[in-house]
């Protein structure tokens, strides 16, 4: 029997391996039949045809890389013959592509309504540190209050960082904005800041971040004032729950605020997992729901896909001023712009930056790119935003949370336990991830491969509202929730 591969665009002189091919065994790729010249693992790289030194190599129906040595058909296309073409800054040109027919859907779940509209998938109270002096102490109060609420809340969770201090300019407008967007979060029936006193994350700045609206369902204790700074929380926590009372009622996907997400990414994630989180962007976009993209550095080698998709001009410049300070700020610190696929990517067949944004772009699904928003900012427009931030799992997803996602669809090939703010629901691009670590993993895409988009979507919507409703993730099941911020410039 013939191992299989699949040619993801007509145009591909690559197809990707759905399990391990054994050197001299037959592969069947899209009607053609090679032998395998040496084993090659699943999620890597087959070559269709001959390709010869510095040609493109394709797939997704675009350059991933050029070769640099001639490649025979049957052969192993990867690190080792393929290197990335990207390189510094780029001047883009606005090409719109044709708009997707999109078509909403009709799924529901239970979510908190707010009084300002906005609906909620938990009703939790947040324990925010100011600085990371007071961390452990947020962590106590949560613990205690967390015990005393159980049934009335979902829940009470701080979440601990190591920053706040010894910060200057836009280090500290970064953490402060995070904390202050997290701070207005609808999942958030209350939210408890937590200060020392002496930090540069002062709170009374730190609240004049936080709109007037908000104001009301926010507490706030400097413990250098307080005489039992635990018991003083406590108490301020169990306020915010009986005032933050909220039932579930029916919401729709225009109701939610998804963030896409991928991270641990194999050479399978952009045939299965990533694809079909494209299609629930999609879908929720299409129903007047807001979709937040980001992980800036792992579009670079797809940008002027996303760029062609732009609603306008102005939102078209200001997603390659976007692009192009993040390639400046890897140039200003010396380092190449194409650092990446990370050492577990490649083991999983992704070999240049321009193949592992090419799948993971495709998250973002075919709507148009309504809006453009900094690190730290929160969503205002309904459809598909992309979001200031890096590629790294913890600060993205973390930034994802603050610009006010309230479930985050987290692909990933080689898996991840790590949680964040909001739901994270994992979903593995191989069947082999979900069946091995079932206390990960939320939902399986592999399946794809066998059942098809149409089905597998129909499933992922069913298990997203199901989550959205008050189902816990393997995450919220391990405890696993916390938050990551974008360190930049001097510590003092």
């Amino acid at each position: 029997m013939s191992a299989k591969a699949v040619r993801i665009d007509p145009s591909d002189n690559v197809a990707t391996l759905l399990g391990d091919a054994a050197g001299g065994e037959g592969v069947a790729a899209d009607g053609v039949l090679l032998t395998a010249a040496t084993a090659i693992p699943r999620g890597h790289k087959i070559a269709l045809a001959a390709i010869a030194p510095g040609d493109a190599v394709i797939k997704y129906g675009f350059p991933i890389g050029r070769a640099t040595a001639a490649i025979a058909a049957g052969e192993h296309v990867h690190s080792h013959n393929v290197a990335t073409a990207l390189a510094g800054q780029q001047a883009y040109a606005y090409a719109p592509a044709p708009r997707a027919n999109l078509v909403p859907g009709d799924a529901k779940f239970q979510g908190y309504r707010r009084g300002d509209g906005r609906v909620g998938t938990r009703n939790e109270i947040w324990v925010l540190p100011t600085v990371g002096c007071v961390a452990r102490t947020a962590e106590r109060i949560a613990a205690r209050a967390g015990a005393a609420l159980a049934g009335k809340v979902d829940g009470v969770h701080a979440f601990i960082h190591p920053f706040g201090c010894s910060q200057l300019g836009e280090d500290l407008d970064g953490t402060r904005a995070i904390l202050a967007s997290l701070a207005c979060h609808p999942n958030a029936g209350g939210v408890l800041i937590l200060g020392l006193g002496c930090e540069n994350n002062q709170i009374t700045k730190l609240v004049e971040t936080i709109p007037e609206w908000r104001r009301p369902a926010i507490r706030t204790l400097a413990t250098q004032l307080a005489g039992d700074e635990v018991a003083e929380g406590v108490a301020l926590v169990e306020q915010l729950a009986a005032e933050g009372q909220c039932e579930r009622s029916e919401a729709t996907l225009a109701d939610l605020v998804l963030g896409v997400k991928c991270g641990g990414s194999d050479g399978l994630s952009g045939l299965t997992a990533n694809p079909l989180v494209g299609r629930m962007s999609d879908r929720v976009a299409a129903s007047g729901g807001r979709v937040l993209v980001t992980e800036i550095p792992e579009i670079f080698g797809a940008e002027q896909m996303l760029m062609n998709r732009a609603a306008d001009q102005d939102v078209f410049g200001r997603v390659v001023g976007v692009v192009n300070d993040f390639k400046q700020y890897f140039i200003d610190h010396g380092e190449p712009v194409s650092e990446n696929p990370s050492p577990g990517n490649i083991a999983g067949g992704i070999t240049t930056l321009e193949e592992k944004s090419l799948g993971a772009v495709q998250k973002a699904g075919r709507a148009p790119i309504a809006d453009v928003i900094h690190y730290g900012e929160r969503v205002a427009k309904h459809g598909l935003t992309l979001l200031e931030a890096p590629g790294n799992d913890a600060v993205s997803s973390t930034a994802l949370a603050a610009a006010g996602a309230t479930a985050i669809l987290f692909t990933t090939g080689r898996g991840t336990p790590l949680g964040f703010p909001v739901p994270t629901i994992k979903i593995a691009s191989n069947s082999d991830l979900a069946a091995r670590k079932p206390g990960w993993i939320d939902f399986d895409a592999g399946m794809v491969l066998d059942q098809g988009f149409e089905t597998m979507e129909a499933a992922l919507i069913g298990r997203l509202c199901a989550i959205a409703s008050g189902e816990p993730t393997a995450a919220e099941r391990n405890g696993e929730r916390e938050i990551a911020i974008w360190k930049r410039g001097v510590t003092l």
